[in-house]
């Protein structure tokens, strides 16, 4: 695996994760595909296989700080470098109730939205920058959303998941103004309304048109940019 191209995906069992691993896999890059759930995590590992790509399984929970120090010292020994990291995983959190009513908003499903989607992603990115600091062209990828965007403010009033992409994004500027001397290249994106389990499926874009964007900047030149926020289109306004 030494000449290989080595990708951690995380929450790549279903979605866009998985369809970002697919991309990537297409390209080359052998493919660790993050997901708690052992059984979807082998189904996605055993597809991804059957469909030509170089891939393996790495039980994580990005909530837990232990089991993203075991994914990370597993893929130490399996790979020795990581190139792309894609932080993927993500939670909408509850709506009922008024639970994401910014009026009624209900602070425990904002700590749970926050743990996955802002500490989960900082969780990871810091246990694997040993990896990706090896490797010839690191490229950290955080999936987004336009929601978050405080001058799009699309989608429904959602008062823990928007922030949350925000704060992200925030953190993605944070993260390329620190690590500006080093090779590592670090980007948010938005993959857009895709039918996932996520939307209920309501839209008619797919998880392939999604993970486009994501594919493509994990695989940016090495003097592409970095501490952006990007979609289809190029450069999106937060």
């Amino acid at each position: 695996m030494t000449d290989t191209r080595v990708a951690l995906v995380t929450g790549a069992n279903k979605g866009i994760g998985l369809a970002v691993a697919h991309g990537l896999g297409a390209l080359g890059f052998t493919v660790a595909v993050g997901a708690r759930d052992e059984g979807r995590r082998e189904d996605a590992v055993r597809g991804l296989r059957g469909a030509g790509v170089d891939a393996f399984g790495v039980a994580l929970d990005v909530t837990s700080d232990a089991s993203v120090a075991a994914a990370a010292e597993g893929l130490e020994r399996t790979a020795g470098r990581l190139d792309v990291l894609v932080n993927n995983a993500g939670i909408g959190g509850r709506t009922d109730r008024g639970a994401q009513d910014p009026t009624t908003l209900d602070l425990e499903v904002v700590r749970a939205v926050l743990e996955t989607n802002v500490f989960g992603a900082v969780r990871v990115t810091n246990a694997v920058l040993p990896l990706l600091l090896r490797s010839r062209s690191p490229r950290v990828v955080n999936v987004s959303s336009n929601m978050g965007s405080l001058t799009l403010r699309t989608g429904p009033v959602m008062a823990a998941y928007a922030p949350s992409k925000s704060m992200l994004n925030s953190l993605t500027v944070q993260y390329a103004r620190r690590l500006a001397d080093t090779a590592v290249l670090v980007n948010a994106c938005c993959p857009g309304y895709v039918a996932t389990d996520f939307t209920g499926h309501a839209s008619a874009r797919t998880p392939e048109e999604g993970a486009a964007v994501v594919v493509r900047l994990s695989t940016l030149p090495d003097d592409g940019p970095s501490g952006g926020f990007f979609d289809d289109a190029g450069v999106a306004p937060w």
